[in-house]
């Protein structure tokens, strides 16, 4: 266990410790990475984190859709993801 990583004791509901077990597998996480990729992520959404800075030398910023399941996605296209055409005044 890396030094900067602090044990922690974690008392989940089985059925929700179920699922997370389920998309841990899903992304190729262990279950610990995939509970910390998850808090890391709703801390940065609230604004109470800053983003990790991406890894030197990854491409495209290292970021990936991957692990964005339902209700962690985007709620519909953002102005700079939308086609063109589909803004309301075009």
């Amino acid at each position: 266990m890396p030094a900067d990583r602090k044990p922690f004791l974690l008392r989940l509901d089985p059925q929700l410790l179920r699922a997370l077990q389920r998309w841990a597998e899903d992304d190729l996480r262990s279950l610990n990475a995939q509970i910390e990729f998850l808090l890391r992520d709703a801390l940065v959404r609230a604004g109470r984190m800053k983003a990790p800075a991406p890894p030197k030398g990854a491409a495209g910023g290292g970021g990936s859709a991957k692990g964005a399941g339902p209700g962690l996605g985007s709620s519909g296209p953002t102005p700079d993801t939308a086609g063109p055409g589909s803004s309301p005044g075009g």
